[in-house]
């Protein structure tokens, strides 16, 4: 199975998709350098895959990468810096 997480700035969206078929998402915000992270959503019919994770870790190697911090509004964001010590460094503030 080919699963891509694409970068969407014209919707503020990261958008997974599986076989070319769209999965899930993430909703983001902008801030002066910060990505509010506002919801991830596995449509019910892809869920207990997997893919919210790979999805947020996604998200937050993209955060990374372009040198933001992110402020995990969303609980699932959230729960994932928390399971994942090193990445804290990425959490604002």
């Amino acid at each position: 199975m080919n699963v891509t997480v694409t970068q969407h700035d014209d919707i503020d969206r990261y958008v997974m998709t599986a076989d070319d078929v769209e999965v899930g998402y993430l909703q983001y915000a902008d801030h002066d350098g910060v990505r509010e992270t506002v919801s991830t959503r596995v449509y019910e019919e892809f869920g207990g895959r997997g893919y919210g994770t790979r999805l947020v870790a996604a998200a937050l190697d993209d955060i990374r990468e372009a040198g933001m911090t992110v402020r995990p509004t969303c609980p699932m964001v959230d729960a994932y810096l928390g399971k994942h010590p090193e990445l804290e460094s990425l959490r604002e503030g």
